[in-house]
C-alpha cells in the first residue's frame, strides 16, 4: 500500500510538532510546513518521514510553490492540516488595523490559500482537512476580538469546504481546542488565568499537545470517513460552561 501524506502548517513545535509525531508514528509520512525556518530545521532533523519546507502560509506564492514541492517530494496529499495561527489578545480599543490584519492574514487566510491550492492532489486521493479553529472562535471571550474573530471564520470555512467538496470525496473538519499546555500558553498564563481555567473546565486540567493531536489525527484517518463538517471542541467540557472568565478580562 502507498504511505499516505500528511501536509501539516505550523509543525515546526506546538501542536503541529505533537501531530506531525503521531502520523509517522501512525505510518504516515509528513510536509511539516513553518515560515520558522531555523525551528522547522532543528524540530525534523531526527524525524524519519519527515521533510520541512518553509513557507509563510499568508502568502499566496508561496503557498502555490510549497504545495508544488510538497508533490515533488511525496507524490500525492492525503490529509491537510491547517494549524499555522498566530495571535494577540488586546481590548478591542487598542487592536489596531495592522495587528488585526496580522492576525487574520495567516488564521484566516492561511487556511483558505493552503486548502485551495491543495484541493487538486486531495481529489486525486479522496483526502481529508482538518482546520484548528478555537473555543475563542466558539464563543465570545475577552481581549480576543479578533483572534476569536479569524478562528470563528475558520470554522464556518470548515462547513463551506465539506459541503462543496463532499462531492470529490474529500472531508472536511475543524477541531477546536481549549487552554494546551503549551510553551506560550504557559509563559503568558498569569496564575490567577491558571486557577480560573482549572476551575471552570469539567475535567479541571489543561490539555496537552498530543492530546488534541491524537483528534487531528483521528479525523485524517479512514476511521472517521464518514466524518465531515464536524466542529469538535476538544477542551475538557470548556466550552459547554462558557468563558468570558474575570481573569481574562485585563
Amino acid at each position: 500500500m502507498t504511505q499516505k501524506v500528511a501536509l501539516v502548517t505550523g509543525s515546526a513545535r506546538g501542536i503541529g510538532l505533537a501531530t506531525a509525531k503521531l502520523f509517522i508514528e501512525q505510518g504516515w509520512c509528513v510536509a511539516m510546513i513553518d515560515r520558522d525556518g531555523d525551528e522547522l530545521k532543528s524540530a525534523s532533523a531526527d524525524m524519519s518521514g519527515a521533510k520541512p519546507f518553509v513557507c509563510d502560509v499568508s502568502v499566496p506564492k508561496q503557498v502555490d510553490q510549497m504545495v508544488d514541492a510538497v508533490l515533488s517530494a511525496f507524490g500525492r496529499i492525503d490529509a491537510v492540516v491547517n494549524n499555522a495561527g498566530v495571535a494577540d489578545f488586546l481590548p478591542i480599543e487598542e487592536t489596531d488595523f495592522a495587528a488585526w490584519r496580522r492576525i487574520m492574514d495567516t488564521n484566516l487566510d492561511g487556511v483558505f490559500l493552503v486548502s485551495q491550492a491543495a484541493i487538486p492532489a486531495l481529489k486525486e486521493t479522496k483526502g481529508a482537512i482538518v482546520n484548528i479553529g478555537s473555543i475563542s472562535g466558539l464563543r465570545a471571550s475577552t481581549l480576543r476580538v479578533a483572534y476569536g474573530t479569524s478562528k470563528a471564520a475558520v470554522i464556518h470555512m470548515t462547513k463551506q469546504q465539506a459541503a462543496e467538496l463532499g462531492e470529490y470525496g474529500i472531508r472536511a473538519n475543524c477541531v477546536c481546542p481549549g487552554p494546551v499546555k503549551t510553551k506560550l500558553a504557559m509563559a503568558v498564563h498569569s496564575p490567577e488565568i491558571i486557577s480560573a481555567y482549572l476551575d471552570a473546565m469539567p475535567l479541571n486540567r489543561y490539555g496537552n499537545e498530543t492530546e488534541i493531536g491524537e483528534v487531528i489525527t483521528f479525523l485524517c484517518s479512514d476511521k472517521a470517513s464518514f466524518v465531515t463538517g464536524q466542529i469538535i471542541a476538544a477542551d475538557g467540557g470548556f466550552e459547554n460552561v462558557g468563558v468570558g472568565l474575570p481573569a481574562l478580562r485585563s
